[in-house]
């Protein structure tokens, strides 16, 4: 095609304006095409803004000649007020993993008992979320998410901005596709770096990223975020005469869509190991994350023939990458004080790129953990990613030593204030115990103010830790005098009348919590959330628990007596009294929102462990509704749990479960339970 120059269009008749606008859509069309899918562009950026500005004043001004496959439609303006459930025609299944040699080799035996001499499909396992999207008659009509495999939410506003994602085929057909959305190394540092800008919190990878973008009401939040799609599958190849994986993934790109360009049919298992030790050596290089590779059997109906089981086909599998680890030194050990005062050993490295993010500083934990792997300043460390996510120091490199060597030694004063630092015989951890620690204030104030905390949104590590340091907040009633100094706030840099009206919007909103919530807020010793909501629970208002005795908080299930020592000792401390009288003259509930319905024979008195993912609800959301209905969850499958409540890829408690004979629910038997 030739690309025609902008011309001007003031004065031109409505048949050039509908010519112009068919016209420019093509060219905007096969440059995304070739970019995306060929990876061959031909139009300069500046060139297609050119184009992409004289469609968007022309379909403005002539909304009717506007065309369905208009990449203005990727724009993102939609904003949809709550996520519609969607029916998915066929299961979308999950895979089992494998995780060794022997692994895949005992993969293709069962195989072939089933079918000689396989054939397999190899391609990466990108680390992102599946979607399945519908077309009518060639036209994006529907998006969803895997969801439980059964049912989905539709995400059609937020996949509309996917520039990788047709909205109108090569031909007029009627298909459904799936495949991985994800977010690029790159769109994941450059998102990040905003977040901190903004002392925000930063997302822990680019999945998690992809994941919280694709699931935004506001559809321009996706368009920001610059998502992208590999797809994979055809549900319905058979029917279309399609007989292979292969073809299915070559008639894809044919349409359109972006298939992932290091897919290979492998003949044997030499060929697929030769396949995974590559594409594991390499993974860094890649522009995007992947965890492992996923082994299909190419032939659709031995697949067919082959099943699956209740979670997963029997015909395909996903090898999972081996943790990598990676090589630095360690520089020095410095400390940090956290908010009940535990001070922290942290390990200072030579910066070290692992698994596409350098890595300069990590948690060593405590003194034992230190001394029990003979961890010493300046040696050549192994450290990986614990879960792909958070660097870990696995071992020293003893063989790299050169007597340059420093042991390490505990320190015995706060790193902040030098006060002495006191340990519990029964404990691994050194604690300040100075009240006016700077350290522990500033992280006290960052606790109080968390997402299961207060929830008071808008204060960031950053924010709190500056407004610590000018006077605005020394103590947690501090946030709820900020109204006062609102004008003073209002010469900060970064603060204008709509933030700062949010940020006290959100601290008035905080005072009518439940009383859980203050109560993990405050940072009681040993205190965390389940223990906060159950002295919620027990006493309902915090003056019952402040008249309370040792022995009765002893005498309630789940807590015991360390628990109950600490907080005794907290209530009966003439600072806390006073601090909780004060929380109530700034009118701070101090009650307990009872959320709590008539109690449900299937729950009551019973206890249950979830496993997997349980997509539809948080586990934080389903664990308080089985609270509420009289039961109890626990993490451990034993004999005396009553039922295992099975999600989205259940790991070994599901396992456990059956090998125990114990009752396993999927979250729609839950769901029926329930209502």
């Amino acid at each position: 095609m030739k690309y025609h120059l902008i011309f001007d269009i003031i004065n031109i008749g409505d048949y050039m304006v509908n010519d112009r606008i068919k016209e420019l859509t093509e060219i905007l069309n096969k440059a995304s095409y070739e970019y995306y899918i060929l990876d061959n562009p031909v139009l300069t950026d500046q060139e297609y803004d050119k184009y992409l500005r004289e469609l968007i004043t022309l379909e403005e001004k002539y909304p009717e000649f506007k065309q369905d496959n208009s990449v203005t439609s990727r724009i993102g303006e939609e904003v949809i007020s709550e996520f519609k459930k969607v029916v998915h025609k066929k299961p979308m299944m999950s895979l089992s993993n494998v995780f060794n040699e022997e692994e895949i080799i005992n993969f293709d035996e069962r195989i072939k008992k089933e079918s000689i001499n396989p054939e397999y499909v190899a391609e990466l396992k990108i680390d992102g979320l599946s979607v399945s999207i519908i077309y009518k008659n060639g036209k994006l009509f529907k998006a969803a998410t895997r969801g439980d495999g059964i049912t989905g939410e539709d995400i059609t506003h937020n996949v509309k901005t996917i520039k990788s994602i047709p909205h109108v085929l090569k031909e007029k057909i009627d298909i459904e596709v799936r495949g991985e959305i994800y977010m690029s190394k790159e769109s994941f540092n450059k998102i990040n770096e905003e977040r901190k800008n903004n002392n925000l919190e930063m997302f822990a990878n680019p999945r998690n990223a992809a994941a919280g973008s694709i699931r935004q009401l506001d559809s321009k939040i996706a368009k920001s975020r610059n998502l992208d799609a590999f797809l994979y599958h055809l549900p319905d190849a058979l029917e279309m005469n399609i007989n292979t994986h292969y073809e299915a993934l070559e008639f894809l790109k044919k349409m359109g869509f972006q298939v992932n360009p290091n897919i290979k049919i492998v003949k044997n298992i030499d060929e697929l190991l030769e396949y995974i030790n590559y594409h594991e050596k390499n993974r860094n290089n890649l522009p995007y994350e992947i965890d492992g590779i996923v082994i299909k059997l190419n032939d659709l109906k031995k697949q067919i023939k082959l099943g699956a089981t209740v979670k997963y086909p029997k015909w395909a599998t996903a090898y999972k990458f081996k943790a990598e680890l990676a090589l630095t030194r360690l520089k020095d050990i410095i400390f940090t004080v956290g908010r009940t005062g535990q001070v922290t050993p942290n390990a200072v490295l030579e910066p070290v790129l692992l698994m596409g993010s350098t890595i300069s500083r990590t948690t060593l934990h405590n003194e034992e953990y230190i001394l029990k792997r003979n961890i010493k300043i300046n040696d050549i460390v192994a450290i990986k990613k614990a879960g792909d996510v958070i660097p870990e120091v696995v071992e020293p490199i003893i063989e790299k030593r050169n007597g340059k060597e420093i042991d390490f030694v505990m320190i015995k004063k706060c790193p902040i204030c030098n006060h002495d630092l006191k340990k519990e015989e029964t404990e691994a951890a050194y604690y300040c115990i100075n009240e006016y620690c700077d350290a522990k204030k500033i992280e006290g104030l960052i606790h109080f103010v968390s997402r299961d905390a207060m929830n008071i949104e808008g204060f960031g590590e950053r924010i709190i830790e500056d407004f610590y340091n000018l006077g605005y907040i020394k103590k947690i009633t501090d946030f709820y005098n900020l109204e006062v100094i609102k004008e003073e706030l209002k010469c900060l840099e970064g603060f204008g009348n709509k933030s700062i009206n949010n940020l006290l919007f959100n601290i008035e909103n905080s005072k009518n919590n439940s009383l859980e919530r203050l109560l993990f807020a405050l940072g009681i010793r040993y205190v965390g959330k389940k223990t906060a909501k159950t002295l919620a629970v027990h006493y309902n208002t915090i003056d019952k628990l402040l008249e309370t005795s040792y022995e009765e908080l002893n005498d309630i299930k789940d807590v015991g007596s360390t628990i109950a020592t600490s907080v005794y000792n907290y209530i009966k401390e003439e600072t806390n009294i006073k601090l909780i009288d004060e929380l109530k003259r700034l009118n701070i509930n101090m009650k307990y929102l009872s959320k709590k319905v008539e109690e449900n024979m299937f729950f009551k008195d019973k206890t249950f462990v979830l496993t997997g993912s349980l997509v539809k609800f948080t586990r934080e959301e389903i664990t308080e509704q089985i609270e509420n209905l009289g039961g109890k969850v626990t993490s451990s499958v034993t004999k005396k749990t009553d039922a295992v409540i099975v999600g989205e890829n259940p790991g070994s408690k599901y396992d456990k479960a059956l090998e125990l004979n114990i009752p396993i629910w999927s979250l729609e038997d839950y769901l029926d339970k329930i209502i």
